[in-house]
């Protein structure tokens, strides 16, 4: 017998369910530590670095930082070839060894595997105590009042701390950035100009003269084409029955304990990544409606978002696992706070997931039905759609018709089928 846990707590406390302003629901995400490789000789670097320090991690998905953001790298082109299965790092079976980049030795140098595990598990290095505050919480998307009452509702209640381990922490992903300036310039007198026009650009405007208006209109048409490329590594944490028994048999504690503290540390090497694959933005103009002309940076992080989104919907396309989830906020009519950023079309097709508890406590899956966009009620929002007075940017939700399938009820999931 199957439980519906959604339609069960809805009747129990509605109230627990969904916050309101934030259209919170009852769903596990997946998380992201998103990093960029730096290039210090390479063209507007400093200013793609305050963009992409700027950047949130997408709003789908949990922020599983590890603090630093920008790593360097002096090569100007990074280096491909075969670097096979080494160090604890995998191959994705799938995957053509030949397109695996050196990014991943320099993972390894920085322990990223072993940090996104002890992050998990808030491990303090100090004396390797750990807890499961933060799964708990991110397993029933902290609502405290929500994860007593799943508890109490489920038939084992470890099942779904077990399932919560299986799908939170086997569904973290770090995102390597490798972001470079496009020169569209093509003949104007100003190649480039951004920040070191940015001062005399933004006295101009204010009426003080200090460049004359041809320099000032060629500084502005400099910065409007402004475009990067974002080349964007996909990898997921490693997180199976060998991992996870290792981890609670010899490294979790919640005591002060230096037999599992040093279990921990001498065996970093046996946590992994497993590389799926790249995503390479269009590098296609970028609008300047909406760009304060005397901030120039705003371009450059309106170009950077943009890249980086695009990377980001096409990697849910293309990887099951990457795939986003996103509960439906009504019914009549359908809606769901998904749009143009997460890769929205007209041809797109969504199943409808309703949240199910089997005979032994674990949470599933089961569809229940495929819903379409409407034409012209798809949401923009893309990053500054609004400022820049976009079609649908206001809207703050896609609306959605039913293509088939039974009753459908607020907070079930949506996810996008290939």
């Amino acid at each position: 017998m199957r439980t519906s846990l959604i339609a069960i707590l809805l009747m129990v406390s509605p109230a627990g369910f969904a916050r309101s302003g934030d259209s919170l629901f009852l769903y596990r995400r997946g998380s992201i530590y998103s990093m960029m490789i730096g290039h210090r000789n390479l063209q507007y670097e400093q200013e793609i670095e305050k963009a992409f320090d700027a950047m949130p991690v997408p709003d789908k998905y949990n922020d599983h930082g590890l603090g630093k953001k920008v790593f360097y790298s002096s090569d100007k082109k990074i280096k491909v070839k075969d670097l096979g299965n080494h160090g604890g790092f995998v191959v994705n079976e799938s995957s053509n060894p030949k397109e695996m980049n050196d990014f991943d030795a320099f993972l390894q140098r920085q322990f990223v595997a072993s940090r996104l595990i002890a992050k998990w598990f808030q491990r303090k290095r100090q004396d390797g105590v750990c807890n499961m505050e933060l799964i708990q919480q991110r397993g029933y998307q902290n609502a405290s009042e929500v994860d007593k009452r799943m508890a109490a509702l489920s038939v084992r209640k470890d099942a779904l701390l077990m399932d919560a381990g299986e799908e939170l922490i086997g569904s973290t992903f770090v995102l390597v950035n490798d972001i470079r300036y496009i020169d569209k310039s093509r003949g104007t007198s100003v190649v480039g100009g951004i920040v070191s026009g940015a001062i005399q650009v933004g006295t101009a405007l204010q009426g003080q003269n200090t460049t004359d208006q041809k320099n000032l209109g060629d500084l502005i048409a400099s910065y409007k084409g402004f475009n990067v490329k974002i080349v964007t590594y996909l990898y997921q944490l490693v997180w199976d029955e060998e991992m996870s028994s290792f981890f609670y048999n010899k490294v979790y504690t919640e005591q002060p304990d230096d037999s599992k503290k040093e279990n921990f540390e001498n065996n970093r090497g046996k946590f992994s990544l497993v590389y799926l694959g790249k995503q390479e933005s269009s590098g296609k103009d970028v609008s300047f409606a909406g760009v304060n002309e005397s901030e120039p940076q705003q371009m450059v992080r309106k170009a950077c978002q943009r890249a980086f989104d695009e990377n980001i919907a096409n990697l849910q396309k293309n990887f099951e696992a990457f795939k986003v989830k996103a509960p439906l906020l009504s019914t009549e009519p359908l809606r769901c706070e998904i749009g143009l950023k997460e890769g929205i079309t007209e041809d797109s097709r969504y199943e409808v997931l309703e949240v199910v508890e089997d005979e032994n406590g674990h949470v599933e899956y089961k569809r229940v039905g495929v819903i379409r966009p409407v034409k012209d009620k798809i949401w923009d929002n893309r990053f500054m759609a609004v400022e820049e007075k976009a079609e649908n940017a206001t809207l703050g939700f896609t609306t959605f018709e039913k293509v088939r399938g039974g009753d459908f009820y607020p907070g079930m999931l949506v996810r996008e089928m290939k």
